[in-house]
């Protein structure tokens, strides 16, 4: 009996991993994407854009200005001029990312990953770096006024 158990367990582990499971990702619909393009719109201002995904995309000078950026994902997207004045970016991730020459005042970072990516004279003024992940990124010419930071990483500032 024992070995029967064992059998029919291997079976159905064995029927399991080879049967063509539907994936549980989001649709694409849900996301944006495109390689190495920049997209026609360009001002996503108070938009509500939870959870997108911004994978090698052109975006600057794009204006997220008050937008709900929660949970997105910005993925070797280059951000550069682009206006990120008060967006709340909680529980987002950014990663290889360029924010060249970008507002990003009274915006809300808590609990982001910020991982490798860019932030070279960058105005933070008022922006809320709680609980931020901050690995590997490279920072020069802040302007740091006001800012809550909170950091779970070390952050190493570059001086040019």
């Amino acid at each position: 009996m024992k070995y029967w158990q064992i059998f029919v367990g291997l079976v159905l582990t064995a029927v399991f991993f080879v049967s063509n499971l539907p994936a549980q990702a989001a649709s694409s619909s849900s996301i944006t994407r495109s390689a190495g393009s920049e997209i026609e719109i360009q001002d996503y201002s108070g938009k509500s854009l939870v959870g997108k995904e911004f994978t090698n995309i052109k975006l600057e000078n794009a204006n997220f200005s008050n937008a709900d950026l929660r949970g997105v994902v910005f993925n070797g997207t280059l951000l550069i001029g682009a206006n990120l004045h008060g967006v709340n970016f909680s529980d987002g991730i950014s990663y290889l990312s360029n924010f060249r020459n970008s507002n990003l005042s009274d915006a809300i970072f808590t609990n982001a990953m910020m991982l490798r990516s860019t932030f070279d004279n960058v105005d933070v003024t008022g922006a809320d770096f709680t609980n931020t992940i901050l690995d590997r990124v490279e920072v020069k010419k802040c302007v740091l006024m006001l800012v809550e930071l909170t950091l779970k990483r070390e952050l190493t500032l570059v001086n040019p």
